[in-house]
């Protein structure tokens, strides 16, 4: 089931960032006094009372562009708009009501979307009281917030989730769904029509759950697969040019339906941070992902694929485990090879490992390499097993939990992939006290 989407949308420099990064509480965007400083959109998955979203943060916008790079500024928040299910609005008490905030709320309003009006740096009475200028936007009623000092960030989120749409459970298909997702003109859609047409037999196209993308059910050597396209390539026209253009935020709900993902880029540009984004949101929602070099075609006769692989695994360093092929979507060639990855990755991802095998590889790892002590305490593993599958969860029972070191953790998985495989897909690590539930 898809998470909600939140977007803060607001003009530069009145602590969208700061907001940000109190609600997931920790510091993922970076800070400036500099207005602009967020260019890109950063997301991340936060739980509030009894709901889970994922909370979008995106740049400083002008209604009006001065620049062409506040013009990809816009489209970017342009779609944020279009994907999110609540619009956090925020404005700032000491610089009052300007412009630029009449414009954006003219924006908001026009989306049709809820707007949670929150007006930033009201951290005393006085500052509260002047939150009340903002009823002149005509957006329901100002909530005074300091995000720096987290004053009122309570009252907001209740705000937030009370206008998050009821979302009936999905029904859930007994077929392998796959993800494709990636960057602006990387050829997702010249991927998606090359596999599509080699001789398969599509059983039928319905409306999916992701926004202006079409579910594509066919059979594949005589399995059933779906493909959720993020690329919308059976919609085009319905979205503005500028916005089909920067469809990352379609992605995320597309990851979440799926099972396995394939993260398109191009042989002629290295890896992007928006390459990396997507496949760190991969990880984080613990699917499977194949990454399909597109484009080979431009470069496979001065380029070498273990070279390209090697440069794409340091930039992805946090994914080894990943399969990588190298394609040309417009000519068919290695297009054969990306559902077959596709489908070993999700077998890998059904696998279970039987306890007493799982209990021997641990006792070996730890007799290879020991935890390491802290403060003259050790850690001690006193027993493991396959608590699920799909992503494959391993429950360790220990004597103390804190004493585990990431390093270690980075350890023990690996030692679970030499042992087991489990080819592209990431692993859940999860440690318990003794006796802990």
């Amino acid at each position: 089931m898809t998470k909600p989407i939140v977007a803060i949308v607001g003009r530069p420099n009145v602590g969208k960032s700061t907001l940000f990064n109190r609600l997931v509480g920790k510091r993922l965007a970076i800070i400036e006094d500099e207005p602009g400083t967020t260019r890109d959109r950063l997301y991340a998955d936060i739980a509030w009372r009894d709901s889970s979203l994922t909370l979008i943060d995106t740049g400083g916008l002008f209604p009006i562009p001065p620049s062409e790079l506040a013009q990809r500024v816009k489209e970017q928040v342009e779609v944020a708009i279009v994907e999110a299910d609540v619009i956090i609005f925020l404005v700032d008490v000491v610089d009052g009501g300007t412009i630029m905030d009449k414009e954006i709320a003219e924006m908001l309003r026009r989306s049709d979307k809820p707007v949670m009006l929150a007006a930033n740096k009201a951290d005393n009475e006085r500052r509260q009281s002047e939150a009340l200028q903002f009823y002149e936007l005509a957006l329901g009623d100002p909530q005074p917030i300091s995000a720096y000092h987290d004053i009122g960030i309570d009252e907001l989120l209740d705000k937030v989730v009370d206008n998050l749409p009821f979302s009936p459970p999905e029904e859930e298909l007994e077929m392998m769904k796959v993800a494709i997702v990636g960057r602006p003109n990387v050829g997702k859609s010249m991927l998606l029509n090359a596999i599509l047409g080699q001789e398969r037999a599509i059983v039928t196209d319905t409306p999916g759950t992701t926004r202006d993308a079409i579910d594509t059910i066919f059979e594949y050597n005589g399995d059933c697969m779906l493909l959720i396209d993020t690329a919308g390539i059976r919609r085009r026209g319905r979205i503005e040019g500028g916005i089909e253009r920067y469809s990352v935020a379609r992605a995320l709900r597309a990851i979440g339906r799926a099972d396995v993902a394939l993260l398109i880029t191009e042989a002629t540009g290295a890896i992007t941070a928006q390459d990396a984004h997507i496949a760190g949101y991969i990880q984080q929602a613990f699917k499977g992902m194949v990454l399909v070099v597109n484009k080979w075609d431009l470069v496979e006769e001065m380029a070498d694929r273990r070279q390209y692989a090697t440069e794409i695994q340091q930039k992805l360093k946090f994914m080894p485990y990943v399969p990588i092929l190298f394609v040309s979507a417009k000519f068919g060639r290695g297009v054969e090879n990306v559902l077959t990855a596709a489908r070993e990755v999700f077998e890998e991802r059904g696998k279970r490992v039987p306890t007493p095998l799982l209990n021997t590889v641990i006792r070996d790892a730890v007799a290879a390499h020991a935890p390491p002590s802290v403060g003259g305490k050790r850690l001690k593993i006193l027993y493991a097993t396959q608590a699920e599958k799909s992503p494959p969860t391993f429950v360790f029972f220990v004597n103390d939990a804190s004493l585990m070191h990431f390093s270690y953790q980075r350890y023990l998985e690996n030692r679970l992939r030499q042992s087991f495989g489990f080819q592209g897909t990431p692993l859940r690590l999860i440690f318990k006290r003794r006796g802990e539930a």
